[in-house]
């Protein structure tokens, strides 16, 4: 029998609506501990920035981590462009990137992209440790889970161990230049839209391994130019190569917990 996998998209820092929507899928119980038995639940990342509580989400998630591994079960994260960033503010500030292309730094991108204070000053050892070993990308059954719609994780390496070695050992390092080449490409986004996209889709997994991409990043509402509030479910697309799942939990959409594999109602 297949074990129960769930995936999280985006949260933002909006921790209860996290809660509620675990709630609702029977992966906590009321005082928010794991109760999911030895079902899988993976979240894409950004956990943190424009929302009020992102180190609360990233305390909810380790302390599920821990509880979901003690029932038979299993929590993981990836790394999102948005994890990179808070990471990037703590370490660096506003430390001026090398640029061909003006001033730049980790706390000016950080302000802009919605950075809180109150996260920064929230950060323990513990929290850095354990985002920084974070993978960028994993593999569930038949499923390859990217935080980012894009091909520039191919830069890292050419398998998912490679990618995810190069990619530690440049957050484990101090080297600013290459810190920001990491926030740069994982922002951008939408390689699998349009006429080629499911193309675009089956190269990719041919490389990596999987039958379908699982990926948060991209507002569902941005890629079907609809409200937020409108979204009820993930976003099958490429050929039903690609899910997006990411419910814009930030501007009001929908937390989504997407049990893979997802196939649309009739």
């Amino acid at each position: 029998m297949d074990v129960p996998t769930y995936v999280v998209g985006d949260v933002h820092g909006h921790r209860d609506e996290l809660a509620d929507a675990l709630r609702e899928s029977k992966l906590v119980d009321e005082n928010d501990e794991w109760c999911g038995a030895d079902a899988h639940l993976w979240f894409l990342g950004d956990f943190v920035d424009r929302g009020p509580d992102g180190v609360g989400v990233i305390d909810l998630v380790m302390r599920l981590q821990e509880q979901a591994a003690e029932a038979g079960g299993s929590v993981q994260a990836l790394l999102g462009n948005h994890e990179i960033l808070l990471l990037g503010m703590y370490h660096f500030g506003d430390t001026e990137v090398p640029s061909d292309f003006g001033p730049r730094s980790f706390a000016r991108s950080w302000e802009i992209n919605g950075g809180q204070p109150e996260d920064q000053d929230a950060l323990t050892d513990d929290h850095i440790e354990w985002l920084s070993t974070r993978p960028l990308i994993a593999h569930t059954g038949k499923h390859l889970l990217m935080h980012s719609d894009t091909l520039e994780y191919l830069d890292w390496g050419d398998t998912e161990e490679e990618i995810n070695e190069t990619a530690q050992e440049i957050l484990a390092g101090n080297d600013l230049a290459t810190w920001w080449d990491v926030w740069r490409r994982m922002t951008t986004r939408y390689a699998f839209r349009g006429a080629h996209g499911a193309e675009v889709a089956a190269q990719l997994l041919e490389q990596l391994g999987g039958e379908r991409i699982v990926h948060g990043h991209s507002v569902i509402a941005d890629q079907l130019g609809i409200h937020p509030t409108q979204i009820e479910a993930p976003y099958l697309y490429a050929g039903g190569k690609v899910l997006g799942v990411d419910g814009g939990l930030f501007v009001g959409g929908p937390c989504l917990v997407v049990p893979l594999p997802w196939e649309p109602e009739d």
